[in-house]
């Protein structure tokens, strides 16, 4: 039997709807800013269509982005170095807790409105779950950390030492950007779809280009947009 595809009754192209998505998610524009854009370039939608279509389908591109990556076996076993952000929701203070390789590439993003052992394990666990243990892990000191690892049993992979965390503090970066193009957020729920879509879409893109030649930069950022444009076509 064949699948529907999900853009069946939509009336706007795929090409479209993908690169509104793309815009929102990888840069730090506001939903005008997104239709702005587009309205330069033909197109004309509302500022409301692109946040029912980030909504709509930017989980199933992220899905889609991780499920390739997967199939390529793009994981990492080595260091990995986790930290958490605070957050405002309506004036709330919640955490985001998140999970880097060694390379900067994100592999868990997790919200939650405490920070103490029951969450850290969680969070732990859910990671491991799906990449793996890795040899070594980088913390900061709060002590939520080395009793979820003391759980588990992985007490002597964890490594505190000053700045052995920059890698983790850098990946927060980019979505500070775009916390603050966004407003901030209004709901833990939105805040994680959009935090999980976010990864995936900087993962794809990021390219590490103050480590390679402007030749192979080029031709990795060409590889990467092709493969977007790939994405949910069949």
């Amino acid at each position: 039997m064949t699948k529907r595809s999900p853009f069946k009754y939509f009336k706007t192209s795929l090409e479209i709807i993908r690169l509104a998505v793309m815009l929102y998610v990888r840069f730090p524009l506001s939903l005008r800013n997104v239709e702005d854009l587009l309205h330069e370039r033909g197109v004309d939608v509302s500022h409301e269509t692109v946040r029912f279509w980030w909504h709509r389908f930017g989980l199933m591109f992220a899905n889609e982005i991780r499920k390739r990556r997967i199939e390529g076996l793009r994981t990492c076993h080595w260091k990995w170095h986790l930290d958490e952000v605070f957050v405002k929701i309506n004036g709330e203070r919640h955490y985001l807790w998140r999970a880097v390789d060694h390379e900067g590439e994100l592999l868990e993003s997790f919200v939650t409105k405490t920070r103490d052992k029951k969450v850290a394990l969680k969070f732990l666990k859910k990671t491991m779950r799906k990449h793996g243990r890795p040899e070594a892990i980088v913390t900061d000191r709060l002590r939520s950390y080395r009793a979820a690892l003391k759980e588990i049993g992985a007490t002597k992979r964890q490594e505190t030492d000053r700045w052995l965390n920059n890698r983790a503090e850098n990946s927060h970066l980019p979505f500070r950007r775009r916390e603050r193009a966004m407003l901030r957020f209004r709901r833990m729920r939105t805040l994680q779809k959009f935090a999980a879509v976010h990864a995936s879409v900087s993962n794809h893109f990021n390219q590490e280009r103050h480590l390679h030649s402007r030749q192979n930069f080029k031709l990795n950022r060409a590889t990467a947009l092709a493969e977007w444009h790939l994405l949910c076509s069949a």
